[in-house]
């Protein structure tokens, strides 16, 4: 179908400006327009609490988010925010995070970690891994439920949520769910016919994606599943899973299949590909309507789990 009235909207006026590909240019110019780009406005919830967790790379901030003032055993969504592991931080996705919080009746908690190239891989995913570790051992001081843990990110953060579930099984820790929001699965773009299709025009071009890796895997590239999921030669026990794509995504594709690769495994997992819409529309429910409904999907599939 074509794109949702909305969407095509706001393309067009992204277009419009002439902005230079990210490939094009700085990291840091590249960080500069993602801070500058309007957000809806923020949810105000009883609950917002930042703290520090003591990671192996450094100090980690995270946010914790609830809708209660004195939350008690709720269930946790660990979130990984999006921007290609070189953009945003907690403040950048304060908004989703709030919105995830109202939406679901988690405590979320947001991860500030660290961003390429500064930090390539490992360390992004080292710090979303030593938070999720803290959050087991100290649930109940921070007002959850460690038997309920959920991991959730955008984009890259899908990808980061992805390499914890799968990390997570290698080491004998049960996750209740994993919520993947068109993630980063794979860095070899050939297979995928949306990264063809899909490569320009919509908002996250191929050429983005290839600048977010290069940035993130570094010089040396990684052959670990962590890393890039598509790699695990076994998906076999991993959390459910809902995978979530976008019809106008260069992404679309390998989302569904690494989805389909979880059933095929075994793995409980719905699999919902939104029509009309381009990446990142999720965190833009102000200009891009169906994000709504996907909000409301996510409560509902965490719901189902945690319940």
């Amino acid at each position: 179908m074509p794109l949702d009235a909305d969407v095509a909207a706001l393309v067009d006026a992204l277009a419009a400006t002439g902005a230079p590909a990210l490939s094009e240019g700085t990291v840091e110019h590249a960080r500069a327009n993602y801070l500058a780009a309007p957000r809806p406005e923020l949810d105000e919830l009883d609950h917002v609490v930042d703290l520090i967790v003591d990671g192996r790379h450094g100090p980690v901030p995270i946010r914790a988010y609830a809708t209660t003032s004195s939350p008690t055993d709720l269930p946790i969504m660990l979130f990984m925010h999006g921007g290609g592991w070189v953009l945003s931080s907690i403040d950048g996705h304060d908004h989703l995070a709030r919105r995830l919080a109202r939406e679901t009746g988690t405590l979320v908690v947001s991860v500030d970690y660290r961003l390429a190239p500064e930090h390539a891989f490992p360390v992004p995913h080292d710090d979303c891994w030593d938070v999720l570790t803290f959050l087991l051992e100290h649930a109940e001081y921070l007002g959850g439920d460690a038997a309920k843990f959920v991991v959730c990110g955008d984009s890259a953060g899908g990808n980061l949520a992805a390499g914890l579930a799968l990390r997570a099984r290698d080491e004998g820790i049960g996750l209740a769910a994993q919520v993947l929001i068109y993630p980063c699965i794979d860095n070899n773009p050939s297979p995928y016919p949306s990264m063809v299709d899909n490569a320009t025009g919509y908002f996250l071009t191929a050429s983005d994606m290839a600048w977010f890796w290069r940035h993130y895997l570094g010089d040396a590239g990684s052959t670990s599943a962590y890393a890039v999921p598509a790699l695990a030669h076994d998906v076999t026990g991993v959390a459910p899973a809902m995978v979530i794509t976008a019809e106008y995504d260069p992404l679309r594709d390998e989302g569904e299949h690494y989805a389909q690769r979880l059933i095929d495994a075994g793995v409980h997992v719905d699999a919902i590909r939104v029509p009309g819409v381009v990446h990142g529309y999720v965190a833009r429910w102000h200009l891009m309507a169906r994000a709504n409904d996907t909000l409301a999907g996510i409560a509902r599939f965490v719901r189902s789990i945690v319940d």
